[in-house]
């Protein structure tokens, strides 16, 4: 047997086989657990930078701090001129001293997820589940990490414009603290701030319509009208990425709550990225997920984490029939030595009869009572009849032995033929001595043994009777009153489930040693054992040791519990044994119980909900190390992604997506006009918008809930994740001059009037057609 240590998907091992009735595949879908999101050095990009000076002032760095994807928010950085993003950071940095070299490191991004030590110190620079900013300290070093790969090398400087983008209702203390960063720390010439889901939308050539921007930590929906936000109108529903990934990772570890392996939020990520969708009809689908028709081949997904098993290494029939031709050669020497054995054991015990028999003659041939007491002193015997029992157990040991070699049937005496071997019984005291009283003694307790056998075996006959008569009244009422013999055996099954169902929970419960029941067990046996006085309590009372609730404790009670039980305590009928002859009998009488009521159907795996759940459709290997290290994914694929349309699912005491739109629509806008103009273009954008049929669904629901002269379109961003960097960078190389400089604070002013000014970009970025 060898230990191998497995690190990903390997041969798959030997399952029981299941039952042909139950649907399985023969090559399930088992994918490795991802790994951290590492992806190694990066190197710099300077020829932006480079290509930028010809013109510094048109050339702008646009800065999307990243709320638009799925899970894993990254902040997306690149110039105005270029297609798509240079670098796309996650907003994560992990400092630590390296003690070996005595300096301080700082990671960034993916730089954090090098290894143990670096992931280990991660720290995010936005408040959990908000797109607030809170750890300037980690921003700066997110913001020196992207300046350094553009290839900024102005002293005390960016040399450049900013476009950085925000989420809706930014807070001013946000605002104002980035103003303080960006003006004095990098010197930025000026700085224009913008919502991101507005940029994508307008790089997307809309004019009128209803944002719905699903991204990393909310939902907003926006509605725009004639290129103008309506923002006293928008509303946010607290559901995005970040929370669908925390959610799954609940999800999973309350159903693996033992699980071996380590399930880690950038996992979920890759999960709900790769396996989830959003279900066309959640409430018909949901009941028939776990069906094991198609479960395994369309909707179990099997993860496989590391594990290490022990691999037990296949024998040849070559060398299966060598071991067992040694097995049976061994064997043969066994036997022989064991009758070896018996054989010198017989010639001993014959050699000691004859002594016996040899010594008996000398006792009747002994001429006085002295020497005959002598002869017994000798041999450490009482009296003559201990020396007659001797002979009399060695005869009978000698017959068995030889009876048994030869095969021969052994002679039983009968309980009545027994009776009569106590002579001594019928002469009175007064005509013996005193060994032959001591003999009578005996004797008469001997024959109180038989008669003791006697009466059982009477007993034994009586209940076999008493048995053979009940079931011909069993069957008698089987046949002349059905009804009732039929109601008694259910009941009779009733309470033979209860039964076990008891002793299923008692067992459970003898397990936990802190348990009140096991505590008190304990507390009797210490108390049985306890030799001195018990301590009393000052103000009354005995003394309560806690005696039980420490592991140490229990090694008395095993100590107890050695001891042998009781032959005469007879042991009780096994329920389920019981239960099985009961349901027998159902089965061949009663038409309304079928196979699939018997327990052994209900606890059957193939019609198991729960096992379906928890290990997919096939058996399962509890002493598999592969298994133990495996989760599926099934009913979790379709109910994350619809906690977006039903919130209340995890938790969350909000309207869905479809009811808050309509109440945007419908209650905050009275004229037709504009509710027409809204329904007509339904914009998606961001990462949590990104599953296949999510157009296809809210565009159902939205026409099922608001009127039906309202024409509802629904349509998706060509980049859900980069188009607000794209149309960030758009409004800025498009758009007027005098359009962007109403939008820009330049140095100047931040110096002049302070960081809380600001200018307001929301009502003009959508103006003008973008190229």
């Amino acid at each position: 047997m060898t230990i191998t240590t497995v690190s990903r998907i390997t041969a798959e091992r030997r399952l029981p086989t299941p039952p042909p009735d139950a649907q399985v595949h023969s090559q399930p879908r088992v994918y490795p657990a991802p790994d951290f999101p590492f992806k190694g050095w990066q190197p710099p990009q300077s020829d932006g930078y480079r290509e930028s000076a010809a013109n510094p002032a048109e050339n702008a760095i646009i800065i999307d701090n990243g709320k638009q994807l799925l899970c894993a928010s990254t902040v997306k950085a690149g110039f105005s001129f270029d297609k798509k993003p240079r670098f796309l950071i996650p907003p994560v940095v992990a400092k630590f001293k390296d003690r070996k070299y005595n300096k301080y490191c700082m990671f960034v991004g993916h730089d954090a997820y090098a290894d143990a030590t670096t992931r280990g110190q991660i720290r995010t620079a936005f408040e959990q589940f908000t797109s607030v900013p809170t750890n300037w300290d980690i921003m700066e070093g997110i913001y020196d990490y992207i300046f350094l790969k553009l290839g900024v090398d102005n002293e005390g400087s960016v040399g450049r414009p900013l476009v950085v983008t925000e989420p809706v209702a930014n807070l001013g203390h946000s605002r104002k603290m980035m103003n303080e960063m960006l003006f004095e720390c990098y010197n930025a010439p000026s700085v224009t701030y913008g919502v991101d889901s507005l940029f994508s939308y307008r790089y997307n050539k809309g004019t009128s319509g209803l944002i719905v921007s699903s991204s990393h930590t909310s939902t907003h929906i926006i509605p725009v009208l004639d290129r103008k936000p309506q923002m006293q109108s928008c509303a946010r529903l607290n559901w995005g990425g970040a929370q669908a990934q925390d959610y799954l990772l609940r999800l999973l570890r309350l159903k693996y709550p033992t699980f071996p392996g380590k399930m880690t939020t950038e996992q979920m990520e890759n999960y709900i990225k790769q396996y989830c969708y959003l279900s066309s009809d959640f409430s018909a689908e949901v009941p028939n997920y776990l069906d094991w028709s198609g479960l395994e081949e369309e909707r179990d997904i099997i993860i496989q984490y590391p594990f290490t098993e022990q691999v037990v290494v296949e024998k040849s029939a070559e060398e299966l029939a060598r071991i067992a031709e040694r097995k049976k050669e061994s064997g043969r020497r066994l036997q022989e030595q064991a009758a070896k054995m018996r054989l010198e054991k017989l010639i001993r015990k014959e050699q000691q009869l004859e002594y016996y028999q040899q010594l008996h003659q000398s006792y009747v041939n002994a001429p006085t009572k002295k020497e005959q007491r002598r002869i017994l002193d000798d041999e450490e015997l009482k009296d003559e009849a201990a020396l007659e029992r001797i002979i009399r157990d060695l005869d009978k040991s000698i017959k068995k032995s030889r009876n048994k070699d030869l095969g021969a049937p052994e002679e039983e005496e009968s309980l009545e033929e027994q009776l009569n071997k106590f002579p001594l019984l019928e002469v009175a005291d007064d005509q013996l001595d005193e060994d032959g009283i001591k003999e009578k003694r005996h004797q008469r307790l001997m024959k109180s043994g038989v008669e003791a056998r006697i009466r059982a075996k009477a007993e034994k006959e009586r209940e076999r009777a008493r048995a053979a008569a009940e079931e011909r009244q069993d069957a008698e009422l089987r046949e002349n009153k059905f009804d009732d013999w039929l109601a008694g055996r259910r009941d009779q099954r009733d309470s033979l489930l209860a039964k076990v169902k008891e002793q299923a929970r008692l067992k459970a419960d003898s397990g936990n040693r802190k348990g009140i029941a096991s505590q008190m067990r304990m507390k009797t046996l210490a108390n049985l054992a306890s030799d001195g006085p018990k301590r009393k309590r000052r103000g009354g009372g005995e003394y309560d040791d806690d005696f039980g609730a420490n592991d140490d404790d229990w090694g008395v009670y095993r100590t107890v519990a050695t001891e042998p039980a009781s032959d005469d305590e007879e042991p009780e009928e096994d329920p389920m044994t019981a239960l099985k002859a009961v349901e027998n009998e159902l089965l061949q009488f009663d038409p309304e119980f079928s196979e699939k009521d018997t327990i052994e159907a209900q606890n059957d795996w193939t019609k198991s909900v729960l096992h379906a759940f928890l290990r997919g459709a096939r058996p399962a290997d509890p002493e598999s190390q592969r298994e133990a290290n495996q989760i599926h994914l099934n009913v979790e694929r379709i109910r994350v992604p619809e906690v977006v349309f039903q919130p209340g699912i995890a938790g969350v005491d909000q309207a869905g997506l479809v009811e808050i739109i309509e109440g945007i629509v419908m209650g905050r806008f009275s004229d037709a006009a504009q509710q027409t103009a809204l329904l007509k273009d339904v914009f998606l954008t961001g990462g949590n918008t990104m599953f296949t049929t999510f157009e296809e669904r809210l565009k159902r629901e939205l026409i099922a809930s608001v009127p039906t002269n309202f024409a509802v379109n629904v349509r998706k961003a060509s980049d859900p994740v980069l188009d607000a960097w794209r149309g960030a960078a758009n409004w800025w190389t498009s758009g007027a001059r005098a359009e962007r400089e109403a939008a820009t604070v330049t140095h100047a002013e931040y110096l002049e009037k302070g960081s809380d000014y600001i200018k307001v970009i929301m009502s003009h970025q959508l103006a003008g057609d973008p190229k």
